[in-house]
């Protein structure tokens, strides 16, 4: 019988993403002296990359509620320790609205705005005021649903209540509605305002699914890494690896499958006012950048997770979710920094992803640590034992 159900000890991995965090983000603060625009820009890429996993896992978190299975019961504990950190991710982004004029000047700054007839229509929507009033909504949707999860699953830890997992459930159907429609508005006004010339109705599903690509390939990192210890290793077998990579594919494919699907469409349309968001970033070093993202965030991990072999093994499955992350921080800088004219100065936005990096890790590992791996006392923990030994 498992003995030990106490948190994890990860106290020597927290410090180490808390100082490589410290000094990265440092580094960025420095580089607001130098060109204070260009600070805002690429500290609201580093503070996207981070705060789409924790959305992405709270998306991961409702699935796995109404769905059920063993491979959502030995991921939930990393999931809600990845939702407790969206009330820090609030926080830090006040930095994004007091910085609205440089981020978002084409729209915040009334004069440059005047010189455009199609972004003086849109001032009515895109204004700083009523910007800040909807990222409070969004964040109160996406704070109020990882608070209410992790409370049902903590009571249900200690009581044994069936009654939590029935509550989960109901709560989980609706939030994911919600958690889709916030999502798709989030994006649009943080990211396709951008360029608020431009518009694309396929926007906002690109980022569903690339935030819940992000927030599983985390997942299968730290699971590959936990899975070798106790109590990890008596409980996750290769069966549960194995579903979390045919999820890990099936959302490959679904964003591949958005991205691609506006570019068909823009393309095959052909419109002056819409290809001009292709045209920026597929000429220089961003044109080489898509093949390289067609390549290794499509294609590669695609070949690689038809495997079962693969998808079994805890060691190869890391390896392509590690590529998976790192090409979802590539294809982020691909489609903001040209928004923002970032060729040079691209350095500062990869300090600015590696900062917030570090910093969300080291809050992610001290969540995590707070409460034991596994829900013991959930109504199907005893099936996914059995599971276990079946599945070695």
């Amino acid at each position: 019988m498992i003995q030990s159900f106490n948190p994890p000890n990860l106290s020597d991995l927290q410090k180490r993403a808390a100082g490589v965090g410290i000094v990265f983000l440092l580094a960025l603060i420095a580089s607001a002296f130098f060109n204070p625009r260009q600070f805002f820009q690429s500290y609201l890429i580093g503070w996207t990359f981070c705060t789409g996993i924790a959305v992405g896992s709270l998306a991961l978190l409702m699935l796995q509620h109404l769905t059920g299975g063993g491979w959502g019961l030995v991921i939930r504990r990393v999931l809600e320790a990845a939702t407790r950190t969206l009330p820090i991710m609030a926080v830090l982004f006040l930095p994004v609205i007091l910085g609205a004029h440089s981020i978002y000047h084409e729209w915040a700054d009334h004069e440059e705005a005047a010189q455009h007839p199609v972004v003086q229509f849109k001032t009515g929507y895109l204004n700083v005021p009523f910007f800040a009033v909807r990222a409070v909504v969004y964040f109160a949707v996406w704070i109020t649903l990882a608070f209410l999860l992790n409370k049902w699953s903590l009571a249900q830890d200690r009581t044994a209540d069936n009654r939590y997992t029935k509550q989960m459930r109901l709560l989980s159907g609706p939030g994911m509605v919600a958690l889709i429609f916030t999502v798709s508005f989030a994006s649009i006004d943080w990211y396709m305002s951008l360029e608020p010339e431009w518009f694309s109705t396929i926007y906002g599903f690109i980022f569903v699914a690339a935030w819940s690509l992000s927030a599983l390939a985390f997942v299968i990192a730290v699971m590959a890494n936990l899975s070798g210890d106790e109590p990890m290793r008596r409980i996750v077998a290769p069966l549960h690896f194995h579903d979390l990579g045919k999820l890990l594919l099936a959302l490959v494919m679904l964003w591949a499958y958005f991205a691609f699907s506006q570019f068909l469409i823009i393309w095959s349309g052909n419109l002056p006012e819409e290809i001009v968001w292709y045209i920026r970033r597929i000429h220089g070093g961003w044109g080489a950048l898509i093949i390289t993202i067609g390549i290794l965030h499509f294609a590669a991990p695609f070949l690689f997770l038809l495997s079962r072999g693969l998808k079994r093994n805890p060691r190869r499955l890391v390896l392509v979710a590690v590529l998976i992350i790192v090409m979802r921080m590539v294809d982020l800088l691909w489609m903001l920094a040209p928004a923002f004219g970032h060729g040079k100065w691209i350095l500062v936005d990869v300090i600015a992803l590696l900062g917030f990096g570090g910093l969300w890790l080291a809050l992610f590992t001290w969540q995590l640590g707070k409460r034991p791996l596994i829900p013991i006392n959930d109504p199907q923990f005893e099936s996914t034992l059995e599971q276990m030994h079946m599945g070695h």
